[in-house]
C-alpha cells in the first residue's frame, strides 16, 4: 500500500470512528471507566454519614477526635488496545474481514479514551509480540495506532494469548483498562488471564464471521489454514467433518466465555455483518 492510499484510509476510519466516539461512546466509557481508581486527597474531621472504613486513627489518635481520609476519582487512566492480527483475522464472507472490524474498534475505543485526556497503548500480537506501542496522548498518536492496525504486517499467522497476556502483565505495572481484541481461537490461556484481570479491567471482545460456526456441505474443498499456511482438501460432503468442525468452533467459544467470566474480565461479541457499535454500547450501559 502506497502512502497516499494508507494516508486515505487513515483519514477514512478517523472520520467515521471520530463520529462514533465523539457522539456515542465518550460519554459511555467515561461513565463506565472513571472513577476507578481512587487518590488520596487530604485528612478531614468525622461527619456523620461518612464511610468508617475511611477513619485515619493515627490522626484521631493525635488530636483525640475522629478524622476522615478524603479520596479524590483519578481523571487519567491508561488504555491498553491488545491486538491478534494472526492469519484468522483476514477471514471475511461477507464483503468485510474481521480485521477491518477489529481496526474499526480499536479505533473507536481510542478516540473514546482521547476524548477523556487518557494515554492509549498498543498491543499487536500472533503467537508472538508483533508490536507494542507505550501508552501515549494525543491525537497524532492515535493516528499511529490506526496506521500500524491497517498495514503491519505479522511476521507469524498463529496466535497465542496467553503469551500476548505474559507480556502485558510485564509490561503494565499500574492498573490500565485493557480491551483484547481477537476471534479468540486459541486455548491455554486461564491462569495468565486471571493474573492479568487481577491487576487491570479487561474486556474481551470476540469478533467472528457467520461462516466461521458451520460448515457448509459444498463435496471436496482444497482450503488454506490461514494460521499454518497448509492447503488441505476437506470433504466437507462427511457429516463427521461437519460435525468435528463445528464441535471445535464450540469448544473455542466455551472456553472464551467460560475463563472470561471466571476471571471476572467482561465479554463483548460481535460478528462481521453485525453493529459493533449496539454491542458496545450494550456492554457500556450493562457495567
Amino acid at each position: 500500500m502506497d502512502t497516499k492510499e494508507l494516508l486515505k484510509k487513515v483519514r477514512k476510519i478517523e472520520i467515521k470512528t471520530r463520529r462514533l466516539s465523539d457522539h456515542i461512546f465518550s460519554g459511555e466509557y467515561h461513565t463506565s471507566f472513571k472513577g476507578r481508581g481512587m487518590t488520596f486527597s487530604e485528612v478531614r474531621q468525622y461527619q456523620y454519614g461518612d464511610d468508617i472504613r475511611n477513619i485515619d486513627w493515627n490522626v484521631t489518635a493525635r488530636y483525640n477526635e475522629a478524622h476522615v481520609k478524603v479520596f479524590e476519582e483519578e481523571r487519567e487512566l491508561t488504555m491498553m488496545l491488545m491486538v491478534d492480527i494472526s492469519g484468522s483475522e483476514s477471514f471475511g464472507s461477507k464483503n468485510q474481514f474481521k480485521k477491518d472490524i477489529v481496526t474499526e474498534i480499536a479505533a473507536t475505543m481510542a478516540f473514546s479514551a482521547t476524548q477523556n485526556n487518557d494515554k492509549i497503548g498498543l498491543i499487536l500480537f500472533s503467537d508472538q509480540i508483533e508490536l507494542y506501542i507505550p501508552p501515549k496522548k494525543g491525537r497524532s498518536h492515535v493516528l499511529r495506532i490506526i496506521r500500524e492496525l491497517i498495514e503491519f504486517e505479522p511476521k507469524s499467522h498463529k496466535t497465542d494469548i496467553a503469551q500476548a497476556l505474559k507480556f502485558l502483565s510485564s509490561t503494565q505495572k499500574k492498573k490500565a483498562i485493557v480491551f483484547m481484541i481477537s476471534d479468540f481461537m486459541s486455548d491455554d490461556y486461564e491462569q495468565t488471564l486471571k493474573i492479568a484481570a487481577k491487576k487491570h479491567d479487561l474486556t474481551g471482545i470476540r469478533v467472528y464471521d457467520i461462516r466461521e460456526q458451520k460448515m457448509p456441505n459444498l463435496g471436496m474443498v482444497p482450503m488454506l489454514d490461514a494460521e499454518t499456511g497448509e492447503m488441505q482438501l476437506i470433504d466437507t460432503g462427511s457429516k463427521v467433518v461437519r460435525m468435528n468442525y463445528e464441535k471445535y468452533y464450540h469448544d473455542q467459544l466455551n472456553y472464551f466465555k467460560e475463563t472470561f467470566s471466571k476471571s471476572g474480565s467482561g465479554v463483548v461479541n460481535t460478528r462481521v455483518d453485525e453493529s459493533y457499535v449496539t454491542k458496545l454500547l450494550g456492554y457500556f450501559k450493562s457495567r
